[in-house]
């Protein structure tokens, strides 16, 4: 009898997913409740998401000694803290890999508030700070939240926000550049030095054209710090220049107008004082041409020095949406409550430890105590000794 029944025990039982697709069948009513509910709420969130398009700006800058191939290699080894050009003339401290920093600069993004930009399809035209602060579609429960937290904020007084300050900035304004930094994007190849500039607004217009001026901006400012130093000489040039230009003017009107008060005179003082006139007209003509000389050479030095951008891809603007996927948004949002429901349907059956561990199946199947095992073992040693 007690082997009879041993061996029912030791019977081997459903599958572990057999016993979990039986727990779905039974629990089938709460996976419709569950998935419908979660369509509704999974369809109702993705249509509250506006759309959004990226406009896209390639472009690849000149370097450094225009070795473009030097260039790369550089920039790579300066990603790795090696530099290639230690000791070498016309080094940049503003490489290209590090233009994405000096985008997210608070600085470069404050320079871009008064970017004028329009709507597609709207005649009006505004800044694009006051386009992100009051024409920004949001959804429902961004709205709501902040209705919520504005209802317990105390009023703060009207502060003007035309005026930026990049070192201290008010809090309308660093929303703004929180909101634009979600906005503007910026990545440089390693190898090809090919800037790639993203903009991704809900108006494909206004994507277009901040992508533009931000490219615009970009150049600016690196044109400005590659020419920095030959730019100072160039002023210091122009004001010597200037200065040189006006002894010149001021010796020889007096020279000339000596000559004329004196022409028929013959007295050996005034033809001396004639010749001294004549020549600090020509010291300063000497030292006028000599200003001029480096006039021209500072001009063309800071002709030299600013860089040539060869633009990729211009700024276009996009026809396409880039998001949201609204379909993948419900399709995930099903796939968790599948799981989470599962999990508790498991759970509530007693086979979410067989899912989990499923290599104590055999033992738990076969229900065998240490009790019984005793037995198995008692019933053989006396089979033995009758034998």
């Amino acid at each position: 009898m007690m082997n009879t029944e041993n061996n029912s025990k030791l019977q081997p039982e459903k599958s572990t997913f057999g016993l979990l697709w039986q727990d779905i069948k039974k629990h089938k009513l709460l996976y419709y409740k569950a998935l419908g509910a979660t369509l509704v709420v999974s369809v109702i969130i993705a249509m509250s998401i506006p759309n959004y398009y990226t406009c896209t700006v390639k472009l690849a800058p000149e370097l450094s000694g225009g070795n473009k191939s030097a260039g790369g290699l550089a920039s790579l080894a300066s990603s790795f803290g090696v530099n290639l050009n230690s000791g070498g003339n016309g080094v940049d401290a503003i490489i290209p890999s590090l233009y994405p920093d000096l985008m997210n600069s608070v600085a470069f993004k404050a320079s871009l508030f008064p970017v004028k930009v329009q709507q597609d399809g709207e005649d009006s035209t505004m800044t694009y700070y006051d386009y992100l602060l009051n024409h920004q579609r949001k959804p429902w429960w961004t709205t709501a939240k902040s209705a919520l937290f504005s209802a317990f904020k105390s009023e703060k007084p009207t502060v003007n926000t035309q005026k930026v300050n990049p070192f201290r900035l008010t809090e309308e304004q660093y929303g703004v550049i929180e909101m634009m930094g979600s906005k503007v994007f910026c990545d440089v190849d390693i190898l090809t030095m090919v800037i790639t500039i993203n903009v991704t607004d809900q108006d494909p217009l206004v994507a277009a054209t901040m992508a533009d001026s931000v490219q615009v901006h970009l150049q600016k400012v690196i044109t400005d710090y590659r020419t920095q130093k030959a730019r100072i000489d160039l002023a210091y040039n122009q004001k010597l220049f200037k200065e040189a230009k006006d002894r010149y003017e001021k010796a020889r009107r007096r020279s000339a107008a000596y000559n004329d008060a004196n022409q028929r005179a013959f007295l050996e003082r005034i033809r001396s004082e004639a010749s001294d006139l004549e020549n600090e007209k020509q010291l300063q003509l000497t030292a006028y041409t000599q200003v001029a000389s480096q006039l021209q050479l500072a001009e063309a030095k800071v002709q030299e020095d600013t860089p040539a951008f060869t633009l990729l891809q211009p700024a276009t603007v996009p026809l396409v949406k880039s998001g949201p996927n609204r379909k993948q948004i419900v399709f995930i949002l099903l796939f968790i409550v599948i799981i989470v429901t599962s999990v508790y349907v498991f759970y509530v059956e007693g086979h979410l430890k067989k899912l989990f561990y499923p290599s104590n199946e055999s033992n738990d199947s076969n229900g065998l105590t240490m009790e019984d095992l005793c037995t198995l073992f008692l019933n053989k040693e006396n089979r033995k000794a009758n034998e």
